[in-house]
């Protein structure tokens, strides 16, 4: 269950929604790199529908740091396919056109399309800056461990292949709070910018001290200039494309309160009924619960507890499904709760891997779960 919408939405797609609808990832890891995924897809998309598949979740479809780029290494959410930057015009997944297609043909099979939102950082800059910073402890990023000292980084952004279409705003050091490379010095570090304007955003995760920054170039959602433009993207991308809701990548790593002005900026100007999930991935519920607290409500989340209990209980000698749901968001807040068994960064191999032994399917009350 979603919480009801806006009324003064300019646009608001009409769907059918289901009460539980089931959502299907539309990619892993280790899909072909060929340019070819949206076409992939809108096949498939009669033989999904025939199985029960409401939504479709799309990876990250801005253009990456390099052809290859997975999206979540984004260089720029105004291009998605459209425009030769780095090194390619299309995308991994496809060109801009076979994005549109793909949109097109679920939404005449009232499938929706659910977007994957990178909104914590940029990848791939076009230019190195000097700027000052000091280094911080990457186990406690609160503690400073070097004096402030001019590093150079790759913080400058200006899209040359688009050339401001869509959107004016070049990006440069002061629109950063952390990066994690000093060109320089050829040094490998986490750096948080120096000045009494440059700090961490206190409403993120508490892991190593504060989990703000995570890879690459860290946006600073505070700045103002940031924060216009993620709002100007919001609403292009939701007018280019007839979208059923978004999932937001790396919740826990950037400003709460900034994910609640910009979901309601989101349903205000282009998404009055939009499904939104978060990926705040932790295991104890009271951070998921703190977090959608914050959040009021406004988005679901993926149930990692839940998770967690679905392969602690499979690899657990005859492990009672009765239990499965303590300690999960479907016990405490199954209103905002999306339950899933696993995802790309779930799968053999990743960062998140998770096991599974043989679950007595048998067993009563049986274990009613789908991917999403």
């Amino acid at each position: 269950m979603i919480l009801e919408a806006e009324e003064n939405s300019e646009k608001k797609p009409e769907w059918n929604l289901p009460l539980n609808p089931i959502m299907l990832q539309g990619f892993e890891w280790h899909v072909p790199a060929d340019q070819n995924h949206w076409k992939r897809l809108q096949r498939a998309l009669p033989n999904l529908k025939d199985i029960g598949v409401d939504n479709i979740w799309i990876p990250p479809a801005c253009k990456g740091m390099e052809p290859n780029g997975t999206g979540y290494d984004v260089y720029d959410l105004y291009d998605v396919g459209e425009f030769y930057q780095k090194g390619s015009r299309a995308t991994r997944w496809g060109s801009k056109e076979n994005l549109h297609e793909l949109v097109q043909s679920a939404h005449d099979l009232d499938i929706g399309i659910i977007w994957d939102t990178v909104l914590n950082h940029k990848a791939g800059a076009d230019f190195t800056e000097k700027f000052p910073a000091v280094k911080v402890d990457p186990e406690n990023r609160n503690t400073e461990i070097s004096k402030p000292e001019e590093i150079t980084a790759w913080v400058g952004f200006d899209f040359p292949g688009r050339k401001g279409k869509y959107s004016s705003m070049k990006y440069h050091y002061r629109h950063f709070n952390g990066v994690d490379w000093d060109e320089s010095r050829k040094q490998n570090a986490i750096y948080k910018l120096a000045g009494p304007q440059k700090k961490w955003s206190q409403d993120v995760s508490s892991e190593h001290g504060n989990y703000d920054y995570l890879m690459f170039a860290n946006l600073d959602q505070s700045h103002p200039e940031v924060r216009a433009d993620l709002f100007n993207w919001a609403k292009w991308i939701g007018t280019e494309f007839a979208l059923r809701g978004m999932r937001i990548d790396a919740a826990k790593h950037y400003s709460a309160v900034f994910q609640r002005d910009f979901v309601d900026h989101l349903r205000k100007t282009v998404g009055g009924n939009y499904l939104l999930v978060g990926e705040y991935w932790r295991g104890e519920l009271e951070y998921l619960l703190n977090y959608l607290k914050t959040m009021e409500g406004r988005v679901s989340l993926f149930d990692v507890p839940l998770l967690g209990r679905i392969s602690e209980t499979s690899q657990t000698e005859g492990g009672d499904l009765r239990k499965i749901f303590k300690g999960t968001l479907v016990e405490h807040s199954p209103g905002h709760a999306v339950t899933f068994v696993g995802n790309h960064d779930t799968q053999p191999g990743q960062s998140l891997e998770v096991w599974y032994g043989n679950i007595d399917m048998d067993m009563e009350p049986p274990l009613k779960c789908c991917l999403y």
